[in-house]
Parts: C-alpha cells; sequence; structure tokens
C-alpha cells in the first residue's frame, strides 16, 4: 500500500511540474503608435509565438497624425487595419487606443487604461520604451507604463479590475539615446531565425514603413515599387537596425555562451527597469524560453 501511495504521490508531483513547465509565459507590449511594438519587440513576438506563449501589442495612440498626406479618422481607421493584419501575421492580438497622436500625457486616466491592460492580460512580461527619446508620445508611453508598475498589484486602485497577485518584470526597448544615461542590453534576444517573420509583419504597416517614415526621412523616392522588392528593401533597413554591438555581444556571450554568441547576427534587445519584479538569472530563463541552457 506504502509503494503504491509513495509511487501516486511522484506522478502528482511530475504532473504539477509538467504543468508548471508548460504554463505559457504571457507578454504585454506597450508602443505609443501602431507600429512601435512590431519595431522593438516584433522578432521577439515571432519567436514566443511559435512556442505557443501569449503575446499583446498594445498602442497608446489610433496614430491619426503620422502621414504626409492623409490624417484624423481615415487614417486611424487605415492604421488600426494595418496593426490587426500585423497581428494575425504574428499570431498575436494587438490592440489601438483612441487616444489622438502626438497629444498623448501621463494622465490619470491613461495610466489607468494601462493598467487595466496588464492586468486584464495577466501579464508576466511588460516591455515598453524608455522615458528618454525624440517623440514626446514615446516619452509619455514609458513614464506611463513605469507609474503603472507597482499600482498593478494594489487592490484599491481600479478596483473593479482584479489586481495581479505579483509583479510582473518590466523592460525598456532598445534605444540610440545618450542623454541622460543610454540603453543598457541586459538581455539580448537571437532572432535570426525569424527575421523574415518580423520583417512581413512590418511589411502590413505599408502607411509607415512605405510612405510615411521614408517621407519624413527624405529617402520616400528610393522605395521600390515592386511589392517583393521593396520588402527585400524593408528588411535590409531591419537588418542593420537589429545588428550586433560590442556591447550586446557582451550580453549575448552571458546568455547564449561564447561559442553560440560568435555567430549570433541579428537581436532584439531589452533593459531591465528598475521597477517591477528584479529577476534572476534563472527568471529571466524562464521568461525568454528561447535561450539555451547552459
Amino acid at each position: 500500500m506504502k509503494t503504491v501511495l509513495t509511487l501516486f504521490l511522484l506522478l502528482s508531483l511530475v504532473s504539477y511540474t509538467s504543468a508548471q513547465e508548460a504554463k505559457p509565459v504571457r507578454v504585454i507590449v506597450f508602443g505609443a503608435h501602431p507600429d512601435d511594438c512590431d519595431l522593438g519587440a516584433g522578432g521577439l513576438a515571432a519567436l514566443y509565438s511559435s512556442m505557443g506563449h501569449k503575446v499583446k501589442f498594445v498602442s497608446l495612440t489610433n496614430g491619426d497624425m503620422g502621414h504626409q498626406e492623409m490624417g484624423g479618422g481615415e487614417l486611424a481607421n487605415r492604421r488600426l487595419k494595418e496593426a490587426k493584419e500585423a497581428g494575425k501575421r504574428l499570431g498575436i492580438e494587438y490592440d489601438v487606443l483612441d487616444n489622438h497622436d502626438g497629444e498623448l500625457l501621463p494622465t490619470l486616466e491613461n495610466r489607468m487604461q494601462v493598467i487595466r491592460k496588464i492586468r486584464e492580460w495577466q501579464a508576466d512580461l511588460v516591455i515598453a520604451p524608455r522615458t528618454n527619446d525624440y517623440h514626446p508620445d514615446h516619452r509619455n508611453t514609458g513614464i506611463l507604463v513605469q507609474d503603472a508598475a507597482y499600482l498593478v498589484i494594489v487592490p484599491n486602485i481600479l478596483s473593479n479590475v482584479p489586481p495581479l497577485t505579483k509583479n510582473p518584470v518590466f523592460l525598456y526597448f532598445r534605444d540610440r539615446f545618450q542623454r541622460p544615461n543610454p540603453f543598457r542590453p541586459d538581455i539580448a534576444i537571437d532572432i535570426t531565425s525569424v527575421i523574415a517573420n518580423k520583417v512581413d509583419e512590418l511589411d502590413a504597416h505599408v502607411s509607415q514603413f512605405y510612405e510615411w517614415l521614408p517621407w519624413t526621412s527624405q529617402d520616400l523616392q528610393n522605395v521600390p515599387k515592386d511589392l517583393a522588392e521593396r520588402k527585400k528593401w524593408l528588411r535590409t533597413a531591419i537588418e542593420k537596425r537589429s545588428s550586433v554591438t560590442p556591447e550586446i555581444r557582451l550580453a549575448l556571450d552571458k546568455w547564449y555562451g561564447t561559442d553560440k554568441a560568435s555567430s549570433i547576427k541579428l537581436v532584439e534587445v531589452f533593459e531591465i527597469c528598475e521597477y517591477g519584479k528584479q529577476p534572476t538569472q534563472e527568471d529571466i530563463r524562464t521568461l525568454f524560453p528561447m535561450l539555451p541552457n547552459l
């Protein structure tokens, strides 16, 4: 009888452990505009999606100002359709909030929107831009997510939505800004295997990558007219944006080991926010199951 009971307990423990290991990681990514999340974490989202984990992108504005020839409701509707198509291509959810582009402020109302999204998604990991950036909407997105980082666990804040029982890990996207402090590449993820997926997803944002952004950089004349050629053109730009610097190489060595890291060419990189849960190396490997076990 004791042998049977012991066997039963062992099998129960194995089943429980397997269930815990099988639990999907839940990731929510905030951007100021439709396409911001995609640029910062499209490759990471593709990796999570392919492994059965859950990702939601949230744009805090509707992007209704980001074009040289159209705007208002017409542009907002177009960008919403582009975002939904991008999400479909990645196999993730994509929400676009109806706040005006160029007017996002760190108000109490917007903070509550962010808290609600994080709680409803039951997020383990939250990613957003840093607060030093060229665009006020980007900066204020960072502030809003920072302001939510503790409050998501406070029951009396937004009491009609159950609080999280544990604080998520909060991360920042990679950026190029140096002041008041440069981006720190804490976690580097190899996206080489999914770069085509990321480009395909970005390709859905036609109004941005083939019209608005080239216009702002006075490069519109160089966008190919042929659909296949312009996608190749976009891939070249994204590969350049995903390149490995000496600082990032150190992070790759840490997470992939020196041998594997030496062959990695394309990355997405994240900085750990001082707010929210402060993860151990074991936590990071659990949250990023695409990293190898060293």
